[in-house]
């Protein structure tokens, strides 16, 4: 896996090549009116995904239109992933654990995009991501389709080979630790770096849902 020295570097300088980088601590309009954030990082300006489908665990399609109404963290990982992927979902329930209050039509969501279609069927990720939370989402689509979603979110994956006497199988993949934050209109709004803190994440993605209804 990448180190959170990497990934931040990767992040922060992903951000200000395009611009993007926002002041922390704020959404939109002026501080007065604007929620403090505490560990998500807005964009100054959302942008919108290029079009998409992945294949959800239940077998239905996952498109652009699927993500809108909620506030959304995607994470993308694989089932053999051995320690970012089990530690950072079982973080992200923390933090769905302590929004469960808020109303289901608005509640922010949890969607794993597992980058090993070789191994990682829809139906084996929804077993794994479910594992952690009931209500996280989990998608997955072939190579090509799961590239072009990472880069529009500004997220890398890389498989790497198996070790030299190991069966072929025994690779692994090298994947982006941060979380990446979409709005309820299902645009590219912000990041989340590594070290994770669910309860400040949760308290953030609670700010953020109630000030989007106003």
């Amino acid at each position: 896996m990448f180190n959170r020295t990497t990934l931040l570097i990767l992040v922060a300088a992903l951000a200000a090549g395009l611009g993007l980088w926002a002041a922390r601590g704020h959404f939109g309009g002026s501080a007065a009116e604007s929620p403090r954030l505490q560990t998500v990082q807005l964009f100054e300006h959302p942008r919108e995904l290029p079009a998409f489908s992945l294949r959800q665990s239940d077998g239905t399609q996952l498109i652009p239109g699927e993500l809108k109404g909620h506030w959304t963290l995607v994470f993308l990982g694989f089932t053999h992933c051995p320690d970012v992927c089990p530690t950072t979902l079982a973080e992200l329930a923390q933090a769905q654990k302590q929004w469960q209050p808020l109303p289901e039509a608005r509640r922010p969501r949890v969607l794993f995009v597992s980058v090993d279609p070789e191994r990682d069927t829809p139906m084996k990720i929804g077993g794994y991501a479910h594992a952690f939370h009931r209500d996280t989402l989990a998608a997955t689509a072939d190579l090509p389709a799961l590239e072009s979603f990472a880069k529009s979110l500004s997220l890398v994956f890389m498989k790497v080979p198996a070790a030299d006497g190991a069966p072929a199988d025994q690779y692994s993949v090298d994947h982006s630790a941060a979380i990446a934050v979409l709005d309820p209109q299902g645009r590219m709004a912000g990041v989340i770096a590594p070290p994770l803190q669910p309860k400040a994440i949760a308290e953030d993605m609670i700010a953020l849902t109630q000030a989007s209804k106003k």
